[in-house]
């Protein structure tokens, strides 16, 4: 694991950087402006949800939430990226940055499920 101090950097021009559950939680137990972003559906997020607060922005209904993207997440906030297994977050999380110009932008590696594994196996796995 690494140093919960250091800032993630970005493997390549253009795409997020993973971060590991255990490092995500840690930011957001020390009260870092973390913005997460939750792109699972509304019946994955019934299953299984994160206890902080997220935008929910499936990306299903993206035409539902794309014109107000600017209100909903802030740019200079780091974003965090989490869907069920980190699939369709690394591409949302892509998509910030490439087409919208968002720095800091964290994909949760293994998404909701490593959170239930690493984290708190209080949230259901499905």
């Amino acid at each position: 694991m690494s140093s919960p101090d250091a800032q993630p950097q970005a493997p390549a021009q253009g795409m997020p950087t993973n971060i590991q559950a255990r490092d995500l939680q840690a930011r957001l137990e020390r009260g870092d402006a973390i913005q997460l972003v939750d792109v699972r559906e509304d019946a994955e997020l019934e299953l299984a949800r994160l206890p902080h607060p997220v935008v929910h922005l499936p990306l299903s209904r993206s035409a539902d939430w794309i014109a107000n993207l600017p209100q909903l997440l802030d740019h200079d906030r780091p974003v965090a990226v989490l869907c069920h297994a980190g699939v369709r977050s690394w591409n949302l999380g892509c998509w910030l940055i490439q087409e919208h110009g968002y720095g800091a932008v964290w994909n949760l590696q293994g998404g909701i499920d490593a959170w239930s594994v690493e984290v708190d196996p209080a949230v259901p796995r499905y």
